[in-house]
């Protein structure tokens, strides 16, 4: 079943079940009114919000015109957003570029930061900037929605909890890093509030494309109407969600409504940095991944990060080419108070 967060003036809208073309939606308010009242009852909610879903799909209920301007982000907020730094191919460029040495351990021990969730972005909400020196970038992500657990979950155990699936703008100041990170506390200003697709889909929505702990389809992101990268998630994921979701719980308990992340999506080619869709590539899912390959083979950037007008559009299809959670997309906005 696909779950969305529609408009309603409440910091957690209503929610509501959505068909599977995206095209109608149901009111799903008599069985929670929000979807983090859903997942904190979720053995009870989960099946007659399945059934709705089923009576939405065969036409057997009263629906309305599903409208993604309407929609919220799945959990407009949340306790608590994890992402995680799972394409490790991405990582290793990063260092890289500044020529780095790449600790082993990062290809046994994820990355992971917690975000801020106490308000995210609306899928086609503008992206507010108040300084171009700030380094406006998008990353495109899977994310997973998990159930509770105790602290000290196995894989396996973590992988039972996983919920609901979206997809992921993880908008980045890459202007402001280097300095935040250079004080050894990790992001704050850094990152900004983040935007997830419009809707949430069930991990069994989608077919033979999950295997329980990755999703195996192209993420695909156009910056500025042009197709600006289209990797596999499932190909160079060094951890899987079942993994980032345990290592998260290693010292603390997993709660319902945690958001974990994959970071951005990043694909090798010929054993080596990916390259750009228009060179025969999967592109990127994140502008400062073709920087980091521009400076490595030229000695500098060329790319220019995003400033206000530039829009970014993130989308992920089925085999069949439908959209699976409809399209984050955005527009880079000046930021005044």
């Amino acid at each position: 079943m696909k779950l969305a967060s529609l408009r309603n003036g409440h910091p957690d809208g209503q929610l509501v079940v959505v068909s599977r073309d995206l095209s109608r939606y149901a009111d799903a308010s008599a069985i929670a009114p929000t979807l983090q009242a859903a997942l904190d009852d979720w053995s009870r909610a989960e099946p007659a919000l399945k059934a709705l879903s089923d009576k939405v799909n065969a036409g057997s209920v009263e629906t309305q015109a599903f409208d993604t301007a309407n929609a919220l982000s799945p959990l407009p907020r949340s306790y608590a957003w994890a992402d995680g730094s799972a394409y490790v191919n991405h990582v290793e460029l990063v260092r890289k570029a500044r020529n780095a040495e790449m600790p082993e351990t990062f290809w046994t021990d994820p990355l992971m930061y917690q975000g801020g969730s106490d308000a995210f972005l609306a899928p086609t909400q503008d992206i507010p900037l108040g300084d171009d020196s700030w380094g406006c970038d998008f990353e495109g992500e899977v994310a997973v929605i998990t159930g509770s657990g105790p602290s000290g979950l196995t894989a396996d155990e973590a992988a039972d909890q996983i919920r609901l699936v979206m997809i992921v703008n993880d908008v980045s100041m890459r202007g402001l890093i280097p300095a935040e990170l250079a004080k050894g506390f990790g992001f704050f200003q850094s990152k900004p509030p983040t935007a997830f697709s419009p809707v949430a889909v069930t991990p069994d929505e989608l077919g033979e494309a999950w295997d329980g702990r990755k999703l195996h389809l192209p993420l695909v992101s156009h910056l500025n109407g042009e197709k600006f990268g289209e990797p596999e998630c499932g190909v160079d994921m060094t951890f899987d969600f079942a993994q980032l979701v345990a290592h998260l719980a290693k010292t603390r308990p997993l709660t319902n409504g945690t958001i974990v992340g994959s970071g951005t999506i990043s694909n090798k080619m010929d054993d080596g940095p990916g390259k750009p869709v228009a060179e025969g590539g999967k592109g990127y899912s994140c502008i400062a991944e073709i920087r980091m390959i521009e400076t490595i083979y030229d000695g500098a950037p060329k790319t220019p990060f995003m400033t206000p007008g530039d829009t970014i559009r993130i989308e992920m299809f089925d085999r069949e080419g439908q959209s699976i959670f409809g399209a984050i997309d955005q527009k880079v906005v000046r930021y005044t108070r």
